[in-house]
């Protein structure tokens, strides 16, 4: 057997293989020895077949078999011997005077090379690094709707501007018949809210749905209907007031320091605005942690320049799926996946130049502490660790699970990285203002 590799340019090459006699009869002969032994043919004793006629019936078959083995064993032996990086898989070049009744056989292999190329990582314009701050007003709605939901409900005899009103909406045509809850402030419009005003447990007001509520999700809850259905909705409701009450807010002492966050662990107003302030700015840290780990990677897929083989990738493409692809839709989706092949080589790139890697150990232990942040909503704060390990092994058990944490691990790992090496401006914002500038 002889393999060669000729380059064709820097991203294409193609690998040749030929195959002789010698390279594979003794295998051939030996299968075909065992066919004889084992062959059922009428007229014939078992194991007295004539190899003569084993010989036609099996021998093509078995050639190409063994052949095709060898073709593959000896082409996955040479990309790693010669440490080839390449993109997709080999892909068979046609031969169209190709024979099986041949005593030697040629195969061509075309192979897309990886690209050589490096990663600057301090680019001439520094990527920003979002701090998102609870501001003042954040704050304040906050203890607000805790003081709303730790409050005292008190009946009142009619609807006023403050009022929490449960009824049931109904309109027969649609099939709508919803008990539901909602503050007035909710209902939008000044008309709206005057049919509400004065109201009486037991009376039916009429209704437009059509802008009844500040927002169609609240249309959607409250009716019933589907989220479709809901916008731009136009019907007439009746809608039957059933319990009126008002939220007496709940003071901001001890007590209501206790429910929070246990008992003596926030003793004064100035600690718990602090508590809420670090609370929620924690809470923001995934979102700008993300946002960053996405301008990172455009940064990096604009500024990183490389080229690829593209014409090849399409023809690897067409066939690599379970489903054929058209000249064009290989094309089309070339295009598609594009900017993720070029984000693939480049991590792969960074992490294997600054030792990047995630071992079972630590892919354990982030699966644990996975495992103890979900069983903590449950109430088990303390799991004990033989317990853990039981729940991480039949978790790391699964390749689907396994590979979604190890891909969620080396995130993290990748995202510490570009915070102490990537050129970063940082800017503290509050959330209202980081909406607008990074999903403008």
């Amino acid at each position: 057997m002889n393999i060669t590799k000729e380059n064709i340019d820097d991203l294409n090459a193609v690998v040749k293989i030929n195959i002789t006699e010698e390279d594979y009869q003794n295998k051939v002969a030996e299968i075909l020895q065992d066919y004889r032994k084992k062959a059922n043919i009428p007229g014939f004793r078992k194991g007295h077949v004539p190899m003569s006629l084993v010989k036609k019936q099996y021998e093509k078959p078995v050639l190409i078999d063994e052949v095709n083995k060898l073709l593959q064993e000896s082409l996955s032996k040479f990309l790693v011997e010669e440490k080839l990086d390449i993109l997709g898989n080999p892909l068979p070049k046609t031969q169209e005077d190709f024979s099986w009744d041949a005593d030697q056989f040629s195969f061509e292999f075309e192979l897309g090379l990886a690209p050589q190329f490096e990663v600057n990582l301090q680019p001439k314009k520094a990527i920003t690094s979002y701090k998102i701050i609870a501001d003042k007003k954040m704050l304040n709605d906050q203890i607000e709707n805790i003081q709303e939901r730790y409050g005292k409900m008190i009946s009142q005899t009619d609807i006023a501007e403050n009022s929490n009103i449960t009824g049931t909406f109904v309109n027969e045509e649609k099939e709508i018949e919803k008990k539901s809850t909602f503050k007035l402030d909710k209902v939008k419009g000044k008309t709206n809210k005057k049919s509400f005003i004065g109201a009486k447990v037991g009376d039916v007001i009429t209704l437009k749905t059509k802008g009844l509520f500040t927002d169609d999700h609240l249309l959607q809850n409250h009716l019933g209907v589907a989220h479709d259905d809901a916008h731009g909705l136009d019907i007439e409701v009746q809608f039957t007031v059933e319990e009126i009450s008002e939220t007496e807010p709940a003071d901001l002492n001890q007590e209501l320091y206790d429910k929070l966050f246990g008992e003596g662990v926030v003793k004064d107003e100035k600690e718990f605005k602090s508590r809420l302030k670090e609370d929620a700015e924690k809470q923001f840290e995934q979102q700008s942690d993300q946002q960053l780990l996405n301008a990172v990677t455009e940064g990096l897929i604009e500024s990183t320049k490389f080229d690829l083989p593209a014409e090849f990738l399409q023809k690897w493409i067409a066939v690599a799926g379970e489903k054929q692809l058209t000249e064009q839709e290989a094309e089309e989706e070339y295009t598609r996946s594009e900017k993720g092949l070029r984000y693939q080589l480049i991590e792969g790139k960074i992490s294997k130049d600054n030792n990047l890697q995630v071992t079972f150990e630590e892919l354990k232990e982030f699966a644990k502490g996975f495992i103890k942040s979900q069983m903590a909503q449950y109430g088990n704060a303390n799991p004990e660790e033989k317990e853990l390990d039981e729940i991480a092994g039949r978790i790391l058990g699964n390749q689907e699970e396994a590979k979604r944490l190890s891909e969620q691990l080396m995130s993290q790992k990748l995202l510490t990285f570009y915070k102490e090496n990537v050129k970063l401006k940082a800017k503290e914002v509050s959330f209202d203002d980081f909406v607008k500038e990074v999903y403008k």
